[in-house]
């Protein structure tokens, strides 16, 4: 682990505007340093083997790679390098392999400048506990491992709560989904209130916050009792 400084960050980006927007959303966020930018597998590669780098924040699609691919060699290669992914990739088995080579976080582009700050100053924390643990001896305690995992845990959850609007609890949401996740062909607000436990004036919240994410979608059609109404259902 490298000494007590900025932590130095390599961008793997081949669209040099994105890769741009990151530098820029890097100087916003203090402790942080951007060290590079490659835009191809040559690139990424020299780079890596020359600065060393602390954090790499990471693509998938690239015209002469494959991001992950990457990421498997630098998780064998450089062991003390963490990746944060930022990729346009949604499909739900590549974000279980990244998961499994060992990213430390998946930000699905466009890019919100506060998703990738909460992202960033997580990895900060982590990272500055690691430093500490290392100057302190080589060996660890369980009680030393265990509290660096559960203020992870806790930072995440932090993070989680900030990260979404005011009236909108983590919890209740993943509820909310879960509901509509086993309905294909989807259900009003009054129907998720009934099956959660809440009034449909809050589950109605809820369903629009997830529309305005794009993780639902919804159109009106004619309820029981004549009146039209939204359904909601999760987007294919």
């Amino acid at each position: 682990m490298k000494g007590n400084r900025d932590i130095e960050v390599l961008i793997v980006e081949d669209d040099l505007r994105v890769a741009e927007i990151q530098k820029r959303f890097l100087e916003q966020i203090e402790g942080f340093q951007t060290v590079g930018i490659a835009a191809s597998y040559a690139e990424a590669k020299t780079l890596i083997e020359i600065l060393q780098p602390d954090l790499l924040l990471l693509d998938i699609f690239f015209p002469d790679m494959n991001g992950l691919d990457l990421l498997k060699e630098t998780k064998q290669q450089a062991k003390q390098m963490n990746v944060i992914m930022i990729t346009a990739a949604k499909e739900i088995h590549k974000v279980q392999e990244a998961i499994s080579i060992g990213v430390f976080d998946y930000i699905i582009k466009p890019v919100v400048f506060e998703r990738f700050k909460q992202s960033l100053l997580r990895y900060q924390d982590f990272h500055r506990k690691l430093v500490q643990l290392e100057e302190e001896g080589v060996y660890v305690t369980q009680q030393q491992v265990d509290r660096l995992l559960r203020k992870e845990i806790e930072v995440s959850s932090s993070i989680e709560k900030s990260y979404l609007p005011k009236g909108i609890d983590p919890r209740t949401l993943e509820k909310v989904l879960e509901v509509l996740g086993r309905e294909v062909s989807g259900l009003t607000a009054e129907i998720v209130a009934k099956k959660i436990g809440i009034s449909r004036t809050t589950a109605r919240r809820y369903l629009e916050h997830l529309v305005a994410e794009e993780k639902i979608e919804a159109d009106l059609a004619y309820g029981t009792v004549g009146r039209p109404e939204r359904v909601y259902i999760v987007n294919a």
